[in-house]
């Protein structure tokens, strides 16, 4: 029988671990030697197959309420803003280490690999947000406060797991401001709302504007 807890947790966990293997293949994805389209698409489909089995046990995206038209247009807004802060928030002590860039551009030079592209923009823009807001929001930012944390509004989070929920999300990316002011960002929608919907589509947001801009300028060290 599978807790609430690990319904979250394991694709997350999944994902990390692809992350890592990700970063143990990288030369070999980089020279071509691994197909970068079956990665990339294995990871989604894999991370995707898991919510969708866990799926009775989000109880928080079974329902719409607190979704209203304002509130969802404010998200999208405050997920653009983040979109903004996230390609601004780029200088020297703001980003951990060397980002992992994904860089489709075949090796020939020729062109881009748009099958890669395809599942990373699927991936990103709308897996990630969900699995992420699952992990994060739903689960580790209640969790802080109570052990059984589905029992616990996301308005009645405490100051400190809003803060240790925010500081441990950017630690999951290079770009540790941004992804700290992302974290603030996401966390205050969900605890204003209630409806765990509203910080996926505020995520789903920046992550696609992100997509879009880098897939048109080819700063692909964003991805």
């Amino acid at each position: 029988m599978i807790s609430p807890a690990a319904a979250r947790v394991i694709p997350f966990a999944v994902y990390i671990a692809f992350v890592v293997l990700q970063s143990a293949a990288g030369d070999s994805l980089a020279q071509g030697t691994l197909d970068a389209r079956w990665f990339y698409g294995g990871r989604f489909c894999v991370v995707a197959g898991l919510l969708w089995y866990f799926r009775r046990h989000y109880t928080e995206l079974q329902t719409f309420a607190g979704v209203s038209g304002g509130r969802l247009l404010a998200s999208i807004g405050a997920g653009f803003g983040v979109f903004l802060l996230w390609i601004n928030l780029d200088f020297g002590w703001a980003v951990l280490g060397k980002p992992a860039a994904f860089d489709p551009t075949l090796a020939d030079g020729s062109g881009v690999d748009t099958v890669a592209i395809v599942f990373r923009l699927m991936g990103m823009a709308v897996m990630v947000p969900i699995m992420e807001e699952l992990f994060w929001r739903s689960y580790i930012l209640r969790r802080l406060d109570r052990f059984d944390f589905l029992a616990l509004h996301p308005a009645k989070a405490s100051l400190y797991a809003v803060l240790v929920c925010a500081t441990l999300f950017s630690l999951e990316h290079s770009s540790w401001l941004a992804g700290l002011a992302a974290g603030l960002v996401y966390t205050v929608v969900y605890m204003r709302s209630g409806n765990l919907w509203l910080p996926v589509i505020c995520h789903a947001t920046t992550n696609a504007a992100l997509g879009a801009w880098v897939v048109t300028t080819g700063h692909w060290r964003f991805w």
